[in-house]
C-alpha cells in the first residue's frame, strides 16, 4: 500500500516566551544572553519557604493571545502544579494550569495546499513557568544547570490534531509567530528558544475515522526542521504499519544532521502528571471590564493589515502577503510610504533590491523564495531607517537620481547608513539631466553602434534599449534614462 493511501493526522504545542521585564512568579529579569545563573533568586530557584507572586502582565499577555486568536477567555481559571523530574527543573514540578486555562476554543486560520481557507482549532492556551537550561559539556563530560531560564513566562498554545501536512503544519505556525509578534506579547525569536514547538504525528488510512497512535517530537524551534521531521516521522510510522507492526507512543528527538528521530522516553499522559491546584496561588479571576479593555486596545492583526494593503495601496495579493509577513518589515514598509507617499516604490525596493542584499549577506532563504525571506527579517538585520529609505525613493521621484543610482544608494545604507543626500554628494551621483550633456553622450553611442542604428530602422524597436544601457554605462548610471529615451528616439527618428 503505497504512502498516499495514508493521511498524516497532527496536533501542535507552542510554547512562547512571554516578553515581560520580569519572570513569572519573581522579579527576576527575563532578558537572553546573560552569564549563567545571574538572573536568579530564591524563587525561581526553589529555595525552602520561598513563596511565588504571579507576575499580572503574564496574564494580560496570555488574554491578549487568546482574543487575537478568536479564543474564549476565562473569567475563573487557576495555577497547578505539573510534577516531573529534570535536573533544569528545581522544584521538580512546574507551575502551570491543568483544568482551568485562560484562553479555550479558539481559531487560527491559514490556507491549506490547495489555497483554500482552512481553521485549525485551538483547545487551549494557558500560562506556564519555563524549566532550566541544561549546558552539556562534550569533552569534560556531564553537564551544567543553568537556572537564567526557570520561570521564564510561557504561553502553551494547544491545537486540535486538525493539521493534515508538513506544509500545513509550517503555515499554521508561520501564521501563529506572525499574530504573536503584531500584538507584542512575544519576541518569538525561534534562534533563542523564544518560541519552539511539540510536534503530535500520526498516520491513518483515507477514510479512517479512529486516530492512530501518536509520537511527539519535542522542543523544536526551525520552520525548516520541523517540517523535515513530520515528513521523515510520518514515513517511517507508515513504514513500521506496512510491514505489520506497531507505532509506541513515545518521545522523539529529531536529530538535524541525520534527518532523523530516536525514542527519547515514553509519552507521558496527563496522569502521569499527578495535576494538583498550586496551594501558593490564589486564583485568578477576571471581570468583563479587564478583557474588553485589552480587546479594545489589541493593535491590527497580520490579515486586516493585508486587507488594508490591498485595497489602500493597490498592493498585489503577493507584496501584501510578504510585507505582513513580518511585523518589523510592515512597520517599514508603512513608516516609509507615509513619508514619499509612493507605496510601490517603497513594495519594490524592499522586496527585491532589499531582500536580495540580505540573501548575499548569507541569511539561509533564497532569494527565490521571498516571503520566507521577509518572514525571518529581523530588526538588526536591515541597519537604515524608514526615514532614510523615503528619501532615497523622494530623490529618484524627482529624478535628482536614477534607479540605478538608487541601487548603489541602497548598498551604501547597509554599509553606512546615513542622508541619502549625502551619500549622493560624497559619491558624485547627482543625476545629469542638462541637455547638452545627454546630447552629446546620445550622439557618442549612435556613432558607436551603427549596427543598432540600422536594427532600429530596420523595425527592431529593442535595439533602443540597448543604446540606452550604453549611454548609463557610459556615463556611470548618472543619465536621466528618461532623457535618454526621448533623445535617442529624435536621434533615430531623423
Amino acid at each position: 500500500m503505497a504512502r498516499d493511501d495514508y493521511e498524516i493526522v497532527m496536533g501542535l504545542e507552542v510554547h512562547a516566551e512571554l516578553s515581560t521585564k520580569t519572570k513569572i512568579f519573581c522579579s527576576c529579569p527575563t532578558e537572553f544572553g546573560a552569564d549563567p545563573n545571574t538572573h536568579v533568586c530564591p524563587v525561581c530557584m526553589a529555595m525552602p519557604g520561598a513563596l511565588p507572586v504571579l507576575n499580572e502582565k503574564v496574564v494580560e499577555y496570555a488574554v491578549k493571545a487568546g482574543l487575537a486568536t478568536n479564543c474564549e477567555i476565562a473569567m475563573d481559571s487557576k495555577n497547578d502544579r505539573k510534577n516531573y523530574f529534570y535536573p533544569d527543573l528545581p522544584k521538580s514540578y512546574q507551575i502551570s494550569q491543568f483544568d482551568k486555562p485562560l484562553c479555550e476554543r479558539g481559531y487560527v486560520e491559514i490556507e491549506d495546499e490547495e489555497g483554500n481557507k482552512k481553521k485549525i482549532r485551538l483547545t487551549r492556551i494557558h500560562i506556564e513557568e519555563d524549566a532550566g537550561k541544561l549546558n552539556h559539556n562534550e569533552f569534560g563530560g556531564g553537564s551544567l544547570v543553568d537556572l537564567n531560564r526557570a520561570g521564564v513566562p510561557l504561553i502553551e498554545i494547544v491545537s486540535e490534531p486538525d493539521l493534515r501536512s508538513a506544509k500545513e503544519a509550517e503555515e499554521y505556525l508561520k501564521k501563529l509567530k506572525s499574530i504573536l509578534e503584531y500584538i507584542e506579547v512575544s519576541d518569538c525569536k525561534m534562534q533563542e528558544g523564544s518560541l519552539r514547538a511539540d510536534v503530535n504525528v500520526s498516520v491513518r488510512k483515507k477514510g479512517a475515522t479512529e486516530y492512530g497512535t501518536r509520537t511527539e517530537m519535542k522542543n523544536m524551534n526551525s520552520f525548516r526542521s520541523i517540517v523535515r521531521a513530520i515528513e521523515y516521522e510520518a514515513d517511517r510510522q507508515i513504514d513500521v504499519l506496512e510491514d505489520g507492526g506497531k507505532i509506541e507512543q513515545e518521545t522523539l528527538r529529531w536529530d538535524d544532521v541525520s534527518g532523523r528521530t530516536f525514542p527519547m522516553r515514553d509519552k507521558e499522559d496527563a496522569q502521569d502528571y499527578r495535576y494538583f491546584p498550586d496551594p501558593d496561588l490564589v486564583a485568578i479571576r477576571l471581570s468583563k471590564e479587564y478583557i474588553e479593555n485589552i480587546k479594545n486596545n489589541l493593535p491590527e492583526l497580520p490579515e486586516s493589515r493585508k486587507q488594508r494593503y490591498l485595497n489602500e495601496f493597490g498592493l498585489s495579493e503577493k507584496d501584501s502577503n510578504m510585507l505582513t509577513a513580518s511585523k518589523y518589515l510592515s512597520n517599514l514598509f508603512e513608516g516609509a510610504e507615509k513619508i514619499c507617499k509612493n507605496a510601490k516604490a517603497v513594495a519594490n525596493w524592499l522586496l527585491s533590491d532589499v531582500s536580495k542584499i540580505l540573501n548575499e549577506k548569507e541569511l539561509e532563504v533564497p532569494v527565490d523564495d521571498l516571503i520566507k525571506l521577509a518572514e525571518e527579517m529581523e530588526a538588526d538585520q536591515i541597519p537604515f531607517t524608514a526615514e532614510q529609505l523615503a528619501k532615497m525613493i523622494v530623490l529618484i521621484d524627482k529624478g535628482t537620481i536614477s534607479s540605478a543610482i538608487g541601487k548603489k544608494v541602497l548598498v551604501e545604507l547597509f554599509e553606512n547608513p546615513k542622508d541619502p543626500e549625502e551619500i549622493i554628494k560624497e559619491k558624485g551621483w547627482i543625476q545629469i539631466s542638462d541637455e547638452g550633456a545627454i546630447k552629446e553622450v546620445v550622439l557618442k553611442i549612435l556613432e558607436a553602434n551603427p549596427q543598432s542604428v540600422a536594427d532600429f530602422k530596420a523595425g527592431k524597436d529593442k535595439a533602443i534599449g540597448f543604446l540606452v544601457g550604453q549611454a548609463m554605462k557610459e556615463t556611470k548610471g548618472k543619465a536621466n534614462p528618461q532623457m535618454l529615451n526621448k533623445m535617442f528616439l529624435e536621434e533615430l527618428k531623423k
